[in-house]
């Protein structure tokens, strides 16, 4: 009987190890921790696509989140030109293209995104290429056809973002110490930010008289320079001071005439109420004294400002008044003392009346 139980245990045993055989690939012979840490070459290959410059990529908003995302075709296209990429992978290099976005989604470094506006827009001719709101698309499925997928980790940081987060408390703290500043650096300050607001003031006042002379006259929509004001745009589309292609309607002559007409009476209303002289002499005298506050303050001039508020003690004058009050007691008359003898005392009165 004893014997029995034992085999019994030892072909229990060997039927288990040929099961966990079988779930391993026989072909590998890497123990279970080494097969566990290949399954990090997936996110290697992810950090290498989104940090490659041919893959052609956005921002936008997804459920209040500012994501980077690109088309299910311009991934395809890009694992076509740059095939390299895949020996990244190791054992799964052979795999397709969609097979490989399937794996990336599974793994959570991808997620699939739709579009949130699904309509064309009024005076559009077809929805927007790169739209600047996402939704998440409920399938987890790769597909070329209008289907955009974004990033869902956290792209490492450059280094000239981390030094800058260590310069961001130093530039705080000098903000506030301005007041403290030379004069000279205080003029070199303010000149520099009157002059950088007054080049951002002057390319959206630019920007917007092109497209609006352009849309009137030429009937397209042309926008030169830089939206610095879009939330999407990134650090390369701001220097990016070409125009887009025009890709909706042209406008009706009616709503150009129309805008063309309020354009010409806005200007004629701010040329007629604009100020005089006189009036401009006012502001800039009354702004060039509250800049000439804020430039000319240091804690030398707060100090004395603070003693002159003091009430003024002069010491000459308490002397003179100590001077003529002691003057005053020694010539008052003081009355005779009751214990002097009378007869003396009217001696003393007679002679005086003499």
């Amino acid at each position: 009987m004893k014997k029995s139980g034992a085999a019994e245990k030892r072909k229990a045993r060997r039927s288990s190890a040929s099961v966990q055989n079988v779930g391993r690939d026989p072909s590998s012979d890497t123990p279970p921790r080494k097969q566990a840490a290949k399954q990090d070459v997936y996110q290697l290959f992810a950090e290498k696509v989104r940090d490659h410059k041919d893959l052609k990529s956005r921002w936008a908003v997804l459920q209040e989140t500012r994501v980077e995302y690109f088309r299910g075709k311009d991934f395809v296209s890009f694992m076509k030109n740059h095939p390299e990429l895949k020996e990244i992978l190791e054992s799964d290099r052979d795999l397709e293209t969609e097979d490989i976005a399937n794996n990336l989604l599974q793994k959570n470094l991808l997620v699939r995104c739709d579009r949130v506006v699904k309509t064309v827009r009024p005076g559009k001719k077809k929805l927007s290429t790169w739209p600047a709101h996402l939704e998440i698309f409920p399938e987890r499925v790769f597909s070329e056809n209008d289907a955009f997928f974004a990033w869902t980790f956290v792209k490492r940081r450059p280094l000239w973002q981390t030094l800058l987060s260590f310069f961001w408390p130093i530039l705080t703290l000098a903000i506030c110490l301005f007041p403290v500043y030379p004069h000279r650096c205080k003029l070199l300050i303010l000149y520099s930010c009157a002059g950088l607001l007054l080049l951002i003031l002057s390319l959206l006042l630019l920007r917007a008289a092109i497209f609006g002379a352009a849309w009137i006259v030429l009937g397209k929509r042309i926008w030169f320079f830089p939206n610095i004001l879009a939330e999407e745009a990134t650090l390369r589309e701001l220097f990016r001071f070409l125009p887009k292609k025009d890709e909706e309607e042209r406008p009706k002559w009616t709503a150009r005439l129309f805008y063309a007409i309020v354009a010409v009476l806005v200007i004629l209303l701010l040329r007629h109420h604009a100020p005089d002289e006189a009036a401009r002499a006012r502001y800039q005298k009354r702004m060039s004294n509250i800049i000439d506050d804020v430039l000319e303050w240091s804690p030398s001039l707060a100090l004395s400002g603070m003693m002159e508020k003091q009430p003024v003690v002069n010491a000459t004058e308490d002397n003179n008044k100590f001077s003529n009050e002691s003057k005053v007691n020694s010539e008052t008359v003081t009355p005779p003392d009751e214990t002097e003898n009378p007869d003396e005392t009217d001696q003393h009165q007679t002679n005086n009346t003499i």
